[in-house]
């Protein structure tokens, strides 16, 4: 059983419908940089390989994922296909 076998797994298209604090949910700046670096690496294979990520963020009632293509990335959003947006620091985890 992996650690993310318990978070609510969501389509893109109800991300707009979510309500996201404005409260970072990493603490220290390594994880930081950690989830830039994987999200400009997702960023890559879904322009060059059209490969999914696997996002894993948190909205104001708990941790949900998703597997999407990021189209975009901004400092504070991360862009996905019409114009989806998840607010960067509401982002746990990229795989």
């Amino acid at each position: 059983m992996g650690i993310n076998d318990n978070i609510e797994s969501i389509e893109k298209e109800q991300i707009k419908h979510l309500h996201f604090p404005h409260k970072e949910v990493l603490s220290d700046k390594r994880s930081k940089r950690d989830r830039y670096r994987k999200l400009v690496r997702g960023l890559s294979l879904g322009n060059l390989e059209h490969l999914k990520v696997k996002i894993v963020f948190a909205d104001d009632e708990g941790a949900k994922k998703v597997e999407t293509t990021i189209w975009g990335i901004t400092d504070k959003s991360v862009i996905l296909k019409q114009s989806t947006i998840i607010p960067v620091e509401r982002i746990i985890s990229v795989n």
